[in-house]
Order: C-alpha cells, then structure tokens, then sequence
C-alpha cells in the first residue's frame, strides 16, 4: 500500500481503467455516544496500482477520527491486500449512522476515487426515552421562605483592609516619620529637663535647710548624671580637671566645680559661706544653655 499523504480526492477515470470496490465495515453492531469503535477498511487490487487510504484528514462525519491500525500490503497469486483498522467515535444522537470512506487509485497521471459501500451502526442509548412526551413543562412550585445562612467571615476583605492600612501606615512613616521621630525627641528632652530641675531644686533646699555637705554632694553628682544623659557622654566619670577640659575651660563650669571640691574635699565650710549658692546657680544656668543647645540642633 503506498504511503497515507493527504491527496485531493479528485475523480478522473482513465482508459483502461477498471474501478474495483473496495470494503469498509464496522467490527461491532452498536456503539454508545464517545465511545470509540472500529472501522476495517479492506481492498483487493492489481500489484501494479499505486493505492492511497484515507489518512487523519479526511472526511469522517458524524464520526471523529482518533487513530488507526495498519498492515503493510500482501501479494499472493497476482493480487494485493491492504488493510486498515480505523479507531472511531460519535457524538451524534442519531440511531442509525453511517459512513463510507473513499480510496485513490494512482496510475501515471490520473487519479480514481472509489468508495466503500455505506456502512451503518446502530447507537445505544443509555438514557431511557420517554414514550410519550408531556405537552407542555411542568409549573414549577414557588417557595419564598428565606433559609437562614451562616454568616462567613470575609477573610479577603479584611485583608485587604490589613492591607490598605499597613500601606497607609508605611507611606505617613517614610513621609513623616523623621518629623515625629524629632518630635518624640524634644519631648523626651524637655521632659528630663524639667525633672532634673525639680530635683536639683530639692537638692539645694534640703542643703540649706540642713547645711550638710551630703546633700551638696548629691546635687553635684545629679548635674554629672543629667548632662551624661542629655548629651549622651561619660561626665559622670570623669574628674573636675577633665569636666573642665571637656568643656573647653568654661568659666561658670570652672568656678562653681572649684568651689563644690574646696567646700566637699577641703572641708573649708562653714556656716556663712555665700559661694555654695552661687556656684549651685552657675550649675544650673550651664545645664540649662547646654539642653536649649541640644533641643535647638534636634528642631532643625
């Protein structure tokens, strides 16, 4: 059998030519709806005819074409045999179907279309058909009772809610998020400002009220430890000499620290000493320059 390229089936009858017939049968009686079936398609010729089957683009309706089976062609006693086993289905409802394929005989130029004889195979159905068939549809019955419904939770809408916020909360903190940062800055500035005052107001009135150099004592060391706070440094920890040198030699530093050391280390107090209040209010006054010094660089 040559081999299955698509040809145009056209119909030319040479001379000489004599058209045999060829067979086309289905292997089974019935089939059902998409399931598949076999279509043999036999043909007995000359050796000398060049033979063409049908190949996946032919014509195949109400059937689809899925696959096929093939044998090479047999000679014996000067006659040849090709067949060919076709792998079918329908969807087609009706009951009886039908289909006959065509053959090209090749010789030289011409070209002979033969065709198989109609074969028909009955469908099965599956569902049962109705034996008679009711006029009209039935009238279907209202019922306009409300069913209660569990309520869902609507996990996507709040999601996108969960979302939209934190988006929203991304964009105030990369626009104003070094405003509020300096903001929160000062406040904690002036906050532990005003405190510091306070105690070192309670500190200087339990000092004069007792004249215990305790007390004067306790004042100083809460003036190291604000200003080791306020402007993140080691005051605390250093010496008088060192305060002063870190300071670049402030007068008011330098005075009132002289006077505190003579009256604590040197025990040079007594009770009509008017320097303690001075140097208290040098103190306070440099505390008071060095935070309007630092809250006025974090403003800008």
């Amino acid at each position: 059998m040559a081999g299955l390229a698509a040809v145009p089936f056209v119909r030319c009858a040479g001379p000489g030519i004599a058209p045999e017939q060829p067979t086309g049968r289905f292997l089974r009686q019935s089939v059902r709806v998409g399931e598949i079936i076999s279509y043999e398609l036999t043909f007995r010729h000359d050796p000398t005819l060049e033979v063409v089957f049908p190949d996946s683009t032919a014509e195949f309706k109400p059937f689809e074409y899925v696959g096929k089976t093939f044998q090479p062609t047999l000679t014996r006693r000067g006659r040849s045999f090709d067949r060919t086993v076709y792998q079918l289905r329908t969807f087609s409802l009706d009951s009886v179907q039908r289909l006959s394929l065509p053959v090209m005989i090749l010789r030289g130029h011409d070209t002979l279309t033969v065709n198989t004889q109609v074969a028909s195979i009955r469908l099965e159905r599956t569902a049962p058909v109705p034996e008679v068939i009711p006029p009209t549809t039935p009238v279907l019955k209202q019922n306009t009772t409300l069913l209660p419904v569990d309520e869902a939770f609507n996990y996507p809408f709040w999601l996108a809610g969960l979302g939209l916020v934190a988006l929203v909360g991304a964009g105030l903190w990369f626009g104003f998020g070094s405003y509020w940062r300096r903001r929160y800055q000062l406040y904690k500035l002036r906050k532990n400002h005003a405190y510091f005052l306070a105690q070192y107001a309670r500190h200087i009135e339990r000092f004069e009220l007792s004249r215990s150099l305790t007390n004067m004592e306790r004042a100083i060391t809460l003036w190291k430890n604000y200003l080791t706070t306020l402007e993140n440094n080691t005051i605390n920890s250093l010496t008088t000499r060192e305060i002063v040198a870190y300071y670049q030699n402030d007068v008011a530093v330098s005075r009132a620290l002289r006077i505190t050391d003579r009256l604590i280390y040197g025990n040079q107090f007594n009770e009509d000493d008017t320097e303690t209040g001075t140097a208290f209010d040098l103190l306070r006054d440099f505390a008071d320059r060095r935070y309007t010094l630092l809250s006025g660089a974090a403003r800008s």
